[in-house]
């Protein structure tokens, strides 16, 4: 059964893989194909998702070593980072405290559980993160890998429209863009751009990363409470 599940995702994976090659449509992503057709194969198989996971969380398991593989490209443009260095580390601090302003904002008006706000809070950050810094604040981590998704694909549709109403190509601006606003699948749409705009988005979800889960304990605390005075 472990081997089955395995092998069933990992060939759904490669189909949906090949589709979009073939249909380059972030709609059509992999990241999204591959869920929706998983679940209607539990469903069909009244398989539950601990079943599922008995053999899916070996491939969840290579996240965080994924992750550590993007820097392959950002050393072979190490040069071109160092020089821009101060001004990804900027993009990247404005970036990280507006995704947490906005998210919680919107999520407090509506009047959201303080769970599911703490869940939306980390939307802006790589899933392996977001799932270990949801545990430590009380959040729901299954509820946040979600949002991380639907950021991700909602992130990389937007940058690229934006992208061709800009009707600008520079490199740098692009890889931010993608790797600041839609993380890993923002980042793989920007090694379809170029090596070099994903290299810049591979730094920029790093740094994105590290940056959110630092501050994430102090300061999502302290935005709860300035803006449950501001809301209420």
């Amino acid at each position: 059964m472990v081997l089955m599940w395995l092998g069933i995702t990992l060939f759904v994976y490669v189909l949906a893989k090949k589709l979009y090659r073939q249909v380059p449509n972030i709609l059509l992503s992999p990241v999204l194909i591959c869920p929706i057709i998983l679940i209607v194969i539990l469903q069909i198989f009244g398989a539950s998702y601990e079943s599922y996971d008995s053999g899916g969380h070996f491939l969840s398991a290579m996240l965080q070593p994924a992750t550590v593989a993007l820097a392959v490209p950002m050393y072979k443009h190490r040069k071109m980072i160092i020089k821009y260095l101060p001004e990804i580390l900027l993009c990247v601090v404005g970036g990280a405290l507006m995704a947490i302003v906005t998210s919680m904002g919107i999520a407090e008006a509506v009047g959201l559980p303080e769970a599911m706000v703490d869940s939306l809070a980390l939307r802006a950050i790589t899933t392996p993160l977001a799932i270990s810094v949801s545990q430590i604040l009380g959040g729901n981590p299954a509820m946040t890998a979600v949002f991380v998704v639907i950021t991700g694909l909602l992130g990389t549709i937007m940058t690229s429209v934006i992208q061709k109403c800009l009707n600008r190509k520079n490199s740098i601006a692009t890889g931010m863009m993608f790797g600041i606003s839609a993380h890993g699948i923002g980042t793989s749409k920007a090694h379809e751009a170029g090596h070099l705009e994903g290299a810049i988005s591979s730094l920029a979800m790093i740094f994105m990363g590290i940056i959110t889960a630092f501050i994430a304990p102090g300061f999502i605390p302290l935005c709860h409470e300035l803006l449950r005075k501001f809301v209420h």
